[in-house]
């Protein structure tokens, strides 16, 4: 039968979300050890290029470990090998789950685009993995490349080997230069103790919950397409139906109701004492924090910060949020590189950032209050002045230019951590 369904409220959904993702009460990481633990914690990190102000993934990474630098995740990833980055939408996974992603990377030989390449050129894949076992590691640059293709995921056929490679679990990205990837054979990159496969089995389960964790409240009916994800192939519905009785039957999830939603949620089972202790007004002993909460001090929230992403802004803190970096500027509301802003528990403002590399001007170039009783509220003034003296000096800026945040007197009370 399974586990009762549990009742919570929409402050306890919104407080859990943030919790499993280690964004609140505060950060509860610390250094280049806390950098590996806390992605552990998270689940995965999605990476990208984009380096406006600072990267998304380092901006996320500086909400949750104290003392955060761009070099730590690289460390993690690329020299203690904890971690691997994976996949289409490029995440950064823990690297003790490696095993459980090789069925998938297996089924991508199938896959209607990459697995056609490679068996429609056997010859550059041949290629490739002997340059590799001869030279490696190697980066795309390194290959001349037998001829030009049209593709977004490069321009060379060498370059489509590479990432078709790259997804059968055959090669591993061994380190980067700048965001370049460099690859190598997986033998040389996996640690030993990671170099195995679990079984098709395992596997589904592995991410039937790895679905859920990542987070933290799940739509029921939204657990497939986000499974898909995983897998690398969508389960006839059937299938889907057992796998989800299955866990329910287990106790492993719990379905949730959450205050003023209409739809079944839900969660882990191992996370219902986090629950249980949210809907009490208590927060956890596992999420204690030694620094400052985002009460005392906001968090800046990367554009692909899965709590906020994707439209769960909206959903979980009725605050809208749409990445416009790809928007053409008439269409922006907002603007190039706006980052929501965390106080509490709660999305209150947004603000567009960008970093003046050659003057180290870090530049405000629009602010938004959700609520604008919010500039007279001298404890915010505090969270926003100090938050944003911590985000100065992580891109190591030497000057700030606040002239576009507005009111006045808000920019005068933040301006005292500058000065």
């Amino acid at each position: 039968m399974g586990m009762k369904p549990i009742s919570i409220s929409d402050i306890t959904a919104r407080r859990f979300v943030l919790g499993r993702q280690a964004l609140w009460p505060g950060r509860r990481f610390a250094g280049q050890a806390g950098t590996a633990q806390a992605l552990q914690a998270i689940e995965a990190l999605q990476l990208d290029p984009l380096n406006v102000v600072a990267r998304s993934h380092d901006i996320a990474m500086l909400g949750r470990v104290q003392g955060y630098q761009p070099e730590y995740l690289y460390q993690a990833a690329y020299e203690k090998r904890q971690l691997f980055d994976y996949g289409g939408g490029l995440f950064m996974y823990p690297m003790s789950e490696l095993p459980y992603w090789r069925p998938t990377m297996q089924r991508m030989r199938e896959h209607w685009r990459w697995g056609t390449f490679s068996r429609e050129h056997p010859d550059v894949i041949a290629q490739v993995l002997e340059a590799l076992r001869e030279r490696g590691p190697l980066g795309n640059r390194d290959f001349e490349g037998n001829k030009r293709v049209v593709s977004y995921r490069g321009r060379k056929d060498t370059a489509l080997a590479l990432f078709a490679l790259w997804l059968t679990g055959d090669i591993m990205i061994h380190h980067r230069r700048g965001f370049d990837r460099y690859y190598d054979l997986s033998e040389r990159v996996a640690p030993p103790e990671h170099a195995w496969s679990a079984s098709e089995q395992a596997s589904e389960a592995y991410f039937g919950l790895k679905s859920i964790a990542f987070l933290g409240l799940l739509r029921e009916k939204s657990w497939a397409t986000n499974l898909y994800g995983y897998l690398g192939y969508k389960p006839a519905p059937p299938a889907v139906e057992k796998e989800l009785s299955a866990l329910y039957e287990q106790n492993s999830i719990v379905a949730v109701n959450v205050a003023g939603s209409k739809e079944r949620w839900l969660a882990l089972a191992s996370d219902l004492p986090y629950l249980e202790a949210l809907e009490a007004g208590q927060i956890p002993s596992a999420w204690q924090i030694s620094g400052a909460t985002t009460r005392q001090e906001v968090t800046f929230l990367a554009p692909l910060e899965i709590v906020s992403a994707r439209g769960r802004a909206k959903q979980l803190f009725g605050f809208e949020y749409i990445w416009e970096v790809y928007k053409p500027v008439e269409q922006r509301h907002w603007g190039y590189y706006t980052l929501p802003i965390l106080y509490g528990d709660s999305l209150v403002a947004r603000i567009d950032l960008k970093l003046e590399r050659k003057t180290g001007t870090l530049q405000v170039k629009g602010f938004w209050l959700e609520d604008e009783a919010s500039a007279a509220d001298v404890d915010f003034a505090d969270a926003l002045g100090k938050g944003l003296a911590r985000f100065f000096s992580f891109v190591k800026a030497s000057r700030l230019d606040t002239s576009a945040l507005q009111p006045q007197k808000l920019r005068d009370h933040i301006q005292k951590y500058f000065e």
